[in-house]
């Protein structure tokens, strides 16, 4: 999760565009002040990248004073000091359960019945991130004490839109490595390829060249 830093402006490289454009500020002291390389500033300033930025005041948006910059440029071994802030810090949001659009809520049990019933190895943690659900709901319909279950119906969660095929592929995957288990999938894949490999009688390593010429031998000495 990405932390908010304070001591950095909000914008870095609007900043560090508007410094370059309107200060006399080395390119070691906008790099340090907005938390880049100055190799970076210096190719903003050169417009190698960055070019179309719309530079960003750091005066107005209260992360500068016009003193604190007049004090660097008369001192380029100064380091500009960012405002405190009287504005509460922001309060980044924990990662929640997966979003699911209202008109597909109700399709979840469905989709729940389907992984319990076809994908065992799919433990209920995993399930919940899948489909956007909580425990206590497998665990009701796995038990069949849902209020619903007389209408729950096994349906695949990627035809529901709930999830995508491959995220379920993976998430089987996953659950069958985590029991020692190998993927059936790659099982008959492997099989079929060994009876392939089987039914061509030039792989199976027989050399008939002797076995040829000894017939043709034979066919001389019968004549």
């Amino acid at each position: 999760m990405a932390q908010v830093d304070y001591n950095k402006p909000l914008m870095p490289k609007a900043t560090a565009v508007w410094l370059i454009d309107n200060t006399a500020l080395s390119f070691e002291q906008i790099a340090e002040f907005c938390g880049l390389d100055a190799l970076e500033v210096q190719a903003i300033a050169d417009e190698e990248i960055g070019r179309g930025i719309v530079g960003r005041n750091p005066i107005e948006n209260k992360e500068l004073t016009k003193e604190e910059i007049e004090r660097c440029q008369n001192d380029e071994n100064a380091r500009l000091i960012m405002m405190k802030s009287d504005l509460p810090k922001v309060k980044v949001r924990s990662k929640g359960p997966k979003y699911t659009p209202i008109s597909k809520r109700g399709d979840k049990p469905n989709a729940i019945a389907y992984i319990l019933k076809n994908h065992p190895e799919i433990n209920d943690a995993k399930i919940c991130k899948l489909i956007g659900t909580t425990k206590p709901t497998i665990q009701s319909i796995r038990d069949k004490t849902h209020a619903d279950i007389a209408n729950i119906k096994a349906r695949h969660p990627a035809e529901l839109g709930l999830c995508t095929y491959v995220e379920l592929q993976e998430a089987s995957e996953k659950g069958l490595e985590a029991l020692g288990k190998d993927n059936p999938q790659a099982q008959t894949e492997s099989i079929e390829e060994n009876n392939n490999n089987n039914s061509d009688p030039l792989s199976s390593g027989f050399d008939f060249s002797n076995f040829m010429g000894s017939a043709a031998k034979s066919k001389d000495s019968s004549e």
